[in-house]
């Protein structure tokens, strides 16, 4: 399993506002030069990012984007499912009809497992959590 380009993305153009201090604003074409992000691919991530009310925007002399809560209080999931969608590991994990075999499948309960875990490790880790570790590890 992968995640996006565009998932990637918008994880990366949040922990840049993250990284900003409280109530302010950054200019689109600043996240999109600094993080290496395709300035036309990033305006389609901010508004689906603004949708799922992660992210404020406003346009204008003074506009830019930031974001909608706290760094610890918006989870890696979060951004991610709203790029993305749900995760699923494998169709049978989300529902036991995609399976011929269903709740009878060897594997299922592995798969099922599995992504539970990743669920939960991507729910609990905030990007203040993320900031942190980064700094932890510069060090």
């Amino acid at each position: 399993m992968q995640i996006t380009r565009q998932a990637d993305y918008a994880l990366r153009a949040m922990v840049y506002l993250a990284q900003m201090e409280p109530n302010t604003r950054a200019a689109t074409s600043q996240i999109a030069e600094e993080q290496r992000i395709p300035p036309s691919f990033l305006a389609k991530i901010i508004s689906q990012l603004s949708i799922a009310g992660l992210i404020h925007t406003s346009r204008g002399a003074r506009g830019g984007v930031s974001l909608a809560r706290p760094p610890e209080a918006i989870s890696v999931l979060e951004v991610v499912e709203a790029i993305d969608g749900p995760l699923m590991l494998n169709e049978c994990s989300h529902d036991a009809n995609n399976c011929p075999f269903g709740d009878s499948c060897p594997l299922r309960p592995l798969w099922c497992e599995t992504q539970a875990e990743m669920v939960n490790s991507l729910r609990k880790t905030t990007f203040a959590a993320v900031l942190e570790r980064y700094a932890l590890e510069a060090n």
